[in-house]
């Protein structure tokens, strides 16, 4: 009856082992189809980008497409100057960037050193409301509160311009810097600040000097991705910069971004297949191609202080 008994135990361990096993397996291929998703979206994206842009680029010259200054595709006599378009994308851009990240890692700073538990509860909520804001809503807002602000400091300024849009941007990407480097700044061990105060440290040397450094890693991906986030910006720049192609650094002058064009002209008054539906992919990839570069940048620094620190 012993001998019955284990073997009759020992099947039914095996048994179940072998549900677990098929069990974890089904997990993991369930887990390995939704990593797979997001890849395969991406390459799906790329080939349609170039599949398009390849058509496009028989048509027209890369030479003066990567060079040219004009960009007027819908003309009778079209140019293909993505630098036109490029100038708004990068002038707005940087004016967000210039708002968003000292603000949003000043904010961070206070937020992990100094800042309550309590207040951190209530202040946190709030920054990532702004986040759920439609960006439509923040356009409107730089065209009919920001822009006639700025008209009185100047007088000259235009109601669309790439000023109010840049800084309205900015205030939108501030809850993504912020959050994302406060994350970073409280994964810093304790140790490290005790360590500083031990030293004679005070509390504003020790978050600037020991804590921040510790965290650049992190707080260097937020900066990437308020940059990333802020070239792929549609709604604000269509609404308060304008829809001109305009070849101009100059944040007081009116202009048109990538996404902004792209856009106007994916509204469905052009056929499918023309060459100025494919001028939308060639912009798309250009785009993509910045934004590409910009999160390579990202990832070699933060690999490099990720090992110094």
């Amino acid at each position: 009856m012993a001998k019955s008994e284990a073997v009759f135990s020992f099947t039914k361990v095996s048994a179940s082992r072998r549900i677990r096993d098929i069990k974890e397996k089904a997990i993991e291929v369930v887990l390995f189809l939704a990593a797979s998703v997001s890849v395969l979206t991406t390459v799906g994206i790329i080939f349609l980008l170039i599949e398009e842009s390849v058509l496009f680029f028989q048509k027209v010259s890369f030479w003066e497409f990567i060079t040219g200054t004009e960009w007027t595709p819908l003309f009778a006599e079209p140019s293909y100057g993505i630098w036109a378009l490029l100038s708004g994308t990068i002038t707005t851009s940087a004016i967000a960037l210039v708002v968003s990240i000292p603000m949003g890692t000043i904010i961070a700073i206070y937020l992990s050193e100094f800042a309550s538990p309590k207040l951190r509860e209530i202040c946190k909520p709030i920054l990532e409301l702004l986040a759920a804001i439609p960006t439509v809503v923040y356009g409107y807002f730089a065209l009919l509160f920001v822009t006639p602000l700025l008209q009185k400091i100047f007088p000259e300024l235009p109601g669309f311009n790439m000023l109010s849009a840049g800084i309205v941007m900015g205030l939108m990407i501030v809850p993504l810097v912020s959050s994302l480097s406060e994350d970073a700044m409280r994964a810093v061990p304790v140790s490290l600040r005790e360590g500083s105060m031990a030293m004679g440290a005070t509390k504003l040397q020790t978050a600037i000097r020991v804590v921040f450094p510790a965290a650049i890693s992190g707080i260097i991906a937020s900066y990437i991705l308020a940059a990333s986030r802020a070239v792929g910006e549609t709604m604000i720049v269509a609404v308060a910069a304008g829809l001109q192609p305009n070849f101009t650094f100059n944040p007081l002058k009116s202009a048109a971004t990538v996404t902004a064009y792209i856009v106007q002209v994916s509204l469905g008054d052009l056929p499918r297949g023309t060459l100025e539906y494919q001028t939308i992919f060639a912009a798309g990839l250009a785009l993509f191609v910045m934004t590409l570069i910009l999160n390579i940048i990202g990832y070699l620094l933060a690999k490099r202080y990720r090992e110094i620190y």
